[in-house]
């Protein structure tokens, strides 16, 4: 994203009020053919930092409007910024890049939220929050505001997941309208582009470990003519594939944990024989399965460290002590002694296998017994395999993490 930014590009270095160089606060608004609203908008926010004499101005990053949004920004009193990299969060980034206050408020320029009423966010962040979030759940939802899937579905259901994955206090992770510190932008570095933008915020906010505040923030119909920009179904699913990708714990680890505790439950209950549950009868099959199982979970175990340590190396994620601690005992000899050793006892299995099997003039055998000691070989082979590429792979990955370390000194 970060290569991109040239494409952004100031067309009208006029302030909405303020002095130049003394900007306390900037109303940023994305805006994409929002012509029947944007006006009104622009001239709200300007109204609020008259009101309450507050040195201001207001950014509006256009993202390709062809229907004279940018001329009747200019009109209203407001500074543009053309931005040329399409999406929500791309407009609200190189816009904020060329805000000049101390603190930013963005919101939405389709006439839903009130720009009147910003006093409660620069209060909170004067105070020295770091980011404050509107909560529409506790400011009021206008009667067709909202859509009843998102109200009582999306966002609920989104937010909750939030909290749960990163532990966050806030509880509208999507609303439109939210101030933050231009330090606090900085220190963010946000990387998306489109509207999972909006949670890439209060995620890194939350993992930067910043004051993060909310105040009620009243949702209204939207002024527009036109649908909204806005597609529930394929948004959320990219909120949801964003939170799932900053939490490997929750998409790689805590499953593969489960998948490995049932897997190996498996193999302990079937290694000496068949068992039967009521009229269900398990047997080699299912300890097959069960082995099967538990690889498939060692492998997302692994998963979870490499995600992890990838996104420290590219900045996604701030550093883990837990990791760093655990690297100081998981070393590459280590993980390679261990997956040698692996191989060795599924070596041991096969030639036990094989002088069973030479033992009875390699003829045909009880494929029950025989099947159990050839898939514990096939399986202990199988992990020593993976532990051994998977510390070879985790060594490449800390090589450069060391390398970005060094050149950050």
């Amino acid at each position: 994203m970060k290569e991109e930014s040239l494409e952004a590009s100031i067309t009208l270095p006029a302030s909405a009020g303020g002095e130049s160089g003394n900007v306390e606060l900037s109303v940023v608004m994305p805006c994409l053919n929002e012509s029947e609203t944007l006006e009104s908008c622009i001239r709200k926010a300007i109204g609020f930092l008259r009101e309450h004499g507050v040195r201001g101005e207001v950014v509006v990053g256009d993202n390709g409007s062809t229907d004279g949004s940018r001329e009747i920004a200019i009109r209203a009193g407001a500074k543009v910024v053309n931005v040329a990299v399409r999406g929500y969060g791309a407009a609200i980034f190189y816009a904020t890049l060329q805000a000049r206050g101390r603190y930013i408020v963005v919101g939405d320029a389709d006439g839903s939220y009130d720009f009147m009423a910003l006093q409660p966010f620069l209060e909170k962040m004067r105070q020295g929050y770091e980011l404050v979030m509107g909560n529409r759940f506790l400011g009021g939802i206008r009667p067709g505001a909202m859509p009843w899937k998102n109200r009582y579905i999306g966002n609920p259901i989104l937010s909750r997941i939030g909290r749960l994955f990163f532990h966050c206090s806030a509880r509208d992770f999507h609303c439109g309208l939210r101030g933050f510190s231009a330090e606090a932008f900085r220190r963010m570095d946000l990387q998306t582009t489109g509207m999972e933008f909006a949670s890439e915020m209060v995620v890194r906010a939350t993992l930067l470990k910043m004051q993060i505040a909310e105040v009620p923030a009243t949702l209204d119909p939207d002024g527009r003519s036109r649908p909204p920009h806005l597609r529930p179904w394929r948004d959320g699913w990219r909120h949801l594939r964003f939170l799932l990708l900053f939490s490997p714990r929750w998409l790689f680890l805590i499953p593969g944990l489960l998948l490995m505790l049932l897997g190996s439950v498996g193999v302990a209950i079937l290694w000496p024989g068949d068992v039967t549950i009521g009229s269900i009868h398990l047997g080699v099959h299912t300890m097959l399965y069960a082995a099967m199982t538990t690889a498939a979970g060692y492998q997302a175990v692994t998963f979870s460290i490499f995600t992890k340590v990838f996104a420290i190396c590219e900045g996604l994620l701030p550093e883990d002590p837990r990791l760093t601690r655990l690297f100081r005992h998981i070393t590459l000899e280590s993980g390679l002694a261990v997956g040698f050793a692996l191989m060795l006892l599924s070596a041991a299995g096969t030639l036990y296998a094989v002088s069973y099997w030479s033992a009875r003039t390699f003829g045909p055998l009880d494929s029950s017994g025989i099947l159990r000691i050839v898939i514990l070989a096939a399986f202990t082979f199988l992990l020593g395999c993976q532990t051994v590429l998977n510390s070879l792979f985790l060594s490449v990955l800390g090589l450069r993490v060391r390398r970005v370390k060094d050149v950050s000194l």
